[in-house]
């Protein structure tokens, strides 16, 4: 492990020698992750992507991409597109980008079942903020807005999120 690691712990998300507070899927963490389970699932992931409101924050980082009008996220199994970034009119079952409340003001992506989704093994697991300290996600890595803006800063792509199946 580097200090640049996501790793998530008992305690919290570490990252540069820092302890975050954090919130993990209702389901716990899993190594057997499937739609609709509210788990975290287990494993080494990557970061993909950063996406952000630009209508209600700054650019985080350089590499961060504007959330845009109509943007969605596919979580339905059944969908060719399962798992991937889609736009409005959009008829399968998705997750809206662009929400009412500021849960995905920013968001890292992670390349859990990505780029080549398999059905029904998980879709949309985002680092992002939460709701409030303790509330347990549907299976994303959920903080508070200021301490998600300090981990996007210094995240990169293919910066490491280790999820060992006993964090919880």
């Amino acid at each position: 492990m580097t200090p640049e690691d996501l790793v998530l712990t008992p305690r919290g998300l570490r990252v540069h020698g820092r302890l975050i507070a954090c919130s993990i899927g209702r389901g716990g963490i899993t190594a057997t992750k499937r739609e609709g389970d509210g788990a975290t699932p287990a494993g080494m992931h990557q970061i993909v992507g950063l996406l952000y409101r630009s209508d209600r924050i700054a650019q985080p980082a350089p590499w961060a991409r504007p959330i845009r009008p109509g943007e969605l996220w596919s979580d339905d199994p059944e969908d060719p597109a399962y798992n991937t970034l889609v736009r409005t009119p959009h008829r399968f079952s998705h997750e809206r980008l662009r929400r009412s409340d500021r849960l995905y003001d920013l968001v890292l992506l992670t390349d859990w079942n990505w780029p080549h989704a398999e059905p029904g093994r998980g879709s949309a697991i985002f680092l992002h903020r939460w709701r409030k300290p303790g509330r347990p996600t549907e299976g994303c890595i959920a903080m508070s807005a200021g301490n998600l803006r300090w981990v996007a800063q210094r995240a990169r792509p293919g910066t490491r999120l280790i999820v060992p199946l006993l964090a919880a």
